[in-house]
C-alpha cells in the first residue's frame, strides 16, 4: 500500500501550511486581525500535524508530532520588520506592506489547496481500504483546511482592490 506515502506527503504540507500561517501573523502583526487569525488557524494544522503522526504509525511511517515552525533568530526579525514596514504604511506608505500581505495571502490559498487534495486522497484511500479510522480524521481535518483556504481567499478579495488601485 502507498498510503504511507500520502500521509508522509500530506504531513509535510501540513507543516509548510502552518508555517505561511505563521509567517503571514509575523509580517502583518500590525493588522491585528491578520495576525490573530493566521495565528488560530496555524494551530488548526497544528492539531493535523500531531493528530497524522499518530495514526500514520499505523502504516509504519514516523511522522514528527511537534510542528517545526516556531520563530527563532530569523522570525524574531522578520516580526520585527513587519512592524516597522507597518508603521511605515500607517505613515501613508501602505502599498509595500498591501503588496507583502497579497503574496503571503496567494501563497496561503496556494498551500491550503495543496493541503485539501491531500486530504481528498487519504479520504479516498481510507474508503477503499475501509479504515475508518484514517476516513474519520479526514472528515475532521479536511473541512479546516477548507475554511483556511476561505479566510485566506476572502482576505485577497478584501484587500486586493485597495492595494492593487492606490
Amino acid at each position: 500500500m502507498k498510503i504511507g506515502l500520502v500521509l508522509r506527503d500530506l504531513h509535510r504540507e501540513e507543516r509548510e501550511l502552518a508555517r505561511e500561517l505563521l509567517h503571514t501573523a509575523e509580517r502583518h502583526k500590525t493588522s491585528h486581525d491578520i495576525h490573530h487569525l493566521a495565528l488560530d488557524l496555524a494551530d488548526w494544522s497544528h492539531r493535523h500535524i500531531r493528530e497524522l503522526a499518530e495514526l500514520a504509525e499505523r502504516y509504519d511511517v514516523s511522522l514528527d508530532p511537534e510542528p517545526d515552525d516556531e520563530p527563532g533568530p530569523v522570525g524574531r526579525l522578520r516580526e520585527k520588520g513587519s512592524e516597522i514596514i507597518g508603521r511605515r504604511s500607517e505613515a501613508g506608505r501602505r502599498g509595500d506592506a498591501g503588496l507583502l500581505l497579497l503574496r503571503d495571502l496567494r501563497r496561503i490559498c496556494q498551500q491550503a489547496s495543496a493541503v485539501s487534495v491531500d486530504w481528498e486522497l487519504v479520504a479516498q484511500a481510507a474508503q477503499a481500504t475501509s479504515d475508518d479510522q484514517l476516513l474519520d480524521l479526514a472528515q475532521r481535518c479536511h473541512p479546516d483546511t477548507l475554511r483556511q483556504l476561505r479566510w485566506a481567499n476572502a482576505e485577497l478579495k478584501e484587500t486586493s482592490p485597495q492595494v492593487l488601485t492606490s
